[in-house]
């Protein structure tokens, strides 16, 4: 007897061997036919999807769930234009804080809405005798006020208040992390949001790290998320790179660092388990970190990597040794040639043709070094909402050669290259679907058309939130398809993706989400 059976819909399989269904049959968590193998079996529960689409359910491949969580329950700046509005929304939240000398932060920070960064010193007028911690919206920079400045090394980088990539994670390391049960809850609630826009499965973007990661222990929230059932879709954990340190393993282990007892990708089950290592190469666009090979249109600066090239290629080739699938965070083309060029090193000193290494972000790539990702059988992990929401700025600072590069789509695809769709929630909103519009018409909130020839067909943008998302997780025994003997995670749309007009895509009513072929609730709820 089937547990479930899922009737009366448009079933989108993702499967080429059998494309469209009517019909789903679950038992125990797990697809067992399709249709006709289904149709006549008795079944627990009988749901009639009254004509709905159906798709595996959608896979980002690159979230911050905590990052997420906490940012949706901190005041934000988001929206503000003017200086003494920002001003304004800071002292509110320092005067509700209370606490004298206590840490206040801000979400929403971005110079781009104001014209230029925020001073300490502005900083200073609000403060009340508080530190302040404006986290940049793209993650990789902040602003503070001078009581936080006070603390640092007097040879650290501070731009009148503005810390970007290591120091800003030097001003991170100044406050006691967050307790694990605030991480579970921040998790959980972003965890929900992902739900809601048919997400059913994630990999966490870097835990435990300087940039990124929330506490030092950060494994253990998510253990206690799970526990505490608040963790209703399937997550894989990238462990920051910085938490490696040298070991004493035998020279023929071929290990130079490592994780404490060896861990490393593949550790956990189909709910929680430890993904990818996480390397930072460069920073980001919104903050102008991002390493490219020229300057960025108007300004007299190409980014900047984290570190010594030679440190970070060494990261890189060490992770590859000591087994590790890698995410290599590279956005800018500079960036993308350091990875490149360690990963072949690392291929060379151990071939290792199974490894899925995966280059997160990608976001400026030379036509020359398509051929390079290829030949290396990296994924390329993109945004496409980062186009949609900031492509007019990006076009803007990359000028009329270059925009075409950014975030590439068909490009990777005629070169063979897996392309892997994702969202860097909560840099950006973290729809598949709006993100899966931008896929297709490569067109900004503006309406700007950023790299026409970029553009997809439906059915590969929704394979990259599927079938690729699955391929770059090494989920693709069990997720990713609506194939017999698969988990049984699905999202119920309102319509059918294919057959709108591309620019209805993002609005799709996301109806329901199933996990392990259990109903989740109306997603809108």
């Amino acid at each position: 007897m089937l547990c479930t059976r899922l009737t009366n819909a448009r079933f989108l399989t993702m499967d080429p061997g059998h494309p469209v269904a009517h019909d789903l049959g679950i038992w125990q968590g797990r697809i067992v036919g399709l249709d006709e193998a289904v149709t006549s079996l008795p079944a627990r529960e009988v749901i009639d999807l009254q004509g709905a689409t159906v798709l595996p359910g959608f896979i980002d491949a690159h979230v911050h769930l905590a990052w997420t969580g906490f940012k949706e329950n901190t005041p934000s700046i988001a929206g503000c234009t003017r200086v003494d509005e920002v001003l304004a929304v800071v002292e509110e939240a320092v005067i509700r804080k209370g606490t004298p000398g206590a840490w206040v932060s801000i979400a929403g920070y971005d110079q781009r809405a104001l014209g230029r960064h925020l001073t300490a010193a502005e900083l200073d007028t609000v403060s009340h005798g508080h530190k302040l911690f404006l986290l940049h919206d793209s993650g990789h920079g902040c602003v503070v006020n001078s009581a936080v400045l006070d603390l640092l090394p007097a040879d650290l980088s501070r731009d009148g208040g503005f810390l970007a990539e290591g120091a800003m994670g030097a001003a991170r390391a100044l406050r006691l992390p967050y307790s694990q049960r605030e991480l579970a809850e921040a998790i959980g609630r972003a965890a929900r949001t992902c739900l809601a826009e048919g997400v059913t499965a994630c990999a966490e973007a870097g835990i435990g790290g300087t940039l990124v990661g929330h506490s030092p222990v950060e494994l253990g929230a998510y253990q206690l998320a799970r526990e505490e059932g608040l963790l209703p879709l399937r997550v894989q954990l990238m462990v920051s790179a910085d938490r490696l340190h040298p070991v004493a393993a035998h020279e023929a282990d071929g290990i130079p660092r490592s994780l404490d007892l060896g861990l490393r990708t593949g550790f956990g089950d189909d709910r929680l388990s430890v993904g990818a290592l996480k390397i930072f190469t460069d920073g980001g666009m919104m903050a102008r970190t991002a390493a490219l090979s020229s300057p960025y249109e108007g300004l007299d600066h190409a980014g900047q990597l984290q570190d010594d090239p030679d440190v970070l290629a060494d990261t890189i080739v060490d992770g590859h040794l000591a087994g590790w699938q890698l995410a290599v965070h590279a956005i800018g083309d500079r960036a993308a040639d350091l990875a490149l060029d360690a990963l072949e090193r690392a291929q060379r000193l151990r071939p290792r043709p199974g490894a899925r290494h995966r280059i997160e972000h990608a976001g400026l790539i030379r036509p020359d070094q398509l051929p390079r990702f290829a030949r290396l059988g990296v994924s390329a992990v993109v945004q496409p909402n980062f186009l949609r929401y900031f492509g007019d700025d990006y076009a803007a600072i990359m000028g009329e050669e270059r925009a075409p590069w950014l975030y590439r789509g068909r490009a990777f695809l005629d070169q063979g290259i897996t392309l892997v769709g994702s969202s860097d929630r909560p840099v950006t909103d973290g729809s598949p679907l709006r993100a899966i519009q931008f896929m297709v018409e490569r067109a900004s909130e503006s309406g700007q058309v950023i790299g026409p020839d970029e553009a997809l067909t439906v059915d590969e943008a929704l394979r990259a939130y599927t079938v690729a998302g699955a391929f770059a997780c090494h989920w693709d025994d069990r997720l990713g398809s609506l194939t017999p003997g698969r988990l049984a995670d699905l999202v119920v749309l309102g319509d059918d993706p294919r057959r709108v007009d591309p620019s209805r895509i993002g609005d799709i009513e996301v109806v329901a989400t199933y996990v392990d072929g259990r109903w989740t609730g109306k997603a809108a709820s």
